[in-house]
């Protein structure tokens, strides 16, 4: 019988270390490698091994993108692909992974992505293969997403546009979405925080709760909270308390240190 080998491509190591004990204890019939989190060591390692027959991806590595090593290395695998954020989540799919798992991994959610590789024959992860392949060069050469860069304000009398470099956070109350400028100023939007979720560049902006969308450059200091919370100071200051849950804490982190 056929021994499945996996690697894990991933820049941070206690993401590494625990993907690794995850995948063990759940497969541990399994050959399981550690590759190098970076472009070029990753590529040369495809270059001179046998290609794994599974691969565990972090989409942002060290050095750039895994959509670039994809591109380079041209791995004959079937590939699982890990991400911080969302919308990394949404191009995995548009080159034909057979999964993505949002960080932090949930044991539960990687059991059901072993599965579904497991349930999936030989020839079609052979065509998913070269499906995504194909695709990831077509996508290499596309042009990066656009952003929302400003919106419509509609006054009494008048009309006029709010930069989005201006925001310093976004919040829901009633039902309603309210922008908050760096001067302090609120204005109503007719966007869900959903919206401007998927509107927004993800590296100037975080969901941190149901309530509030955050512009990086709002937050004052963070605090720890009880049972693993943390609270963000913003200025200017909002009127509530913005409490980062326990499981939202590790993609903060990696948010502000990316």
């Amino acid at each position: 019988m056929h021994k499945i080998q996996a690697v894990i491509i991933e820049d941070e190591i206690p993401a590494v270390r625990l993907l690794h004990s995850m995948i063990s204890r759940l497969r541990p019939d399994w050959e399981l490698q550690v590759v190098p989190g970076n472009i070029d060591e990753a590529v040369e390692w495809f270059a001179t091994h046998p290609h794994p027959d599974l691969i565990f991806l972090d989409i942002q590595l060290a050095d750039g993108n895994s959509f670039d090593f994809l591109a380079k290395a041209r791995p004959e695998s079937t590939i699982i692909f890990t991400t911080a954020y969302d919308e990394y989540a949404i191009r995995a799919f548009s080159v034909n992974s057979i999964d993505y798992l949002l960080k932090p991994i949930d044991e539960e959610r990687l059991a059901e992505s072993i599965a579904k590789y497991e349930s999936i024959g030989q020839r079609q992860r052979e065509i998913l293969q070269e499906q995504y392949l194909e695709t990831v060069m077509d996508s290499l050469h596309q042009r990066e997403k656009k952003y929302r860069s400003r919106f419509l304000i509609s006054g009494v009398d008048k009309l006029w546009t709010l930069p989005v470099e201006e925001v310093a956070y976004f919040y829901s109350e009633n039902k309603i979405t309210f922008a908050v400028t760096h001067a302090g100023e609120e204005h109503v939007l007719d966007l869900s925080l959903e919206k401007l979720s998927e509107q927004l560049d993800p590296d100037q902006f975080f969901r941190a709760n149901r309530q509030v969308l955050l512009c990086i450059r709002a937050i004052r200091r963070i605090e720890p909270h009880f049972n693993g919370k943390a609270v963000v100071m913003v200025t200017p200051a909002f009127k509530q308390k913005i409490t980062i849950s326990k499981e939202k804490m590790a993609t903060f982190k990696l948010w502000l240190n990316y």
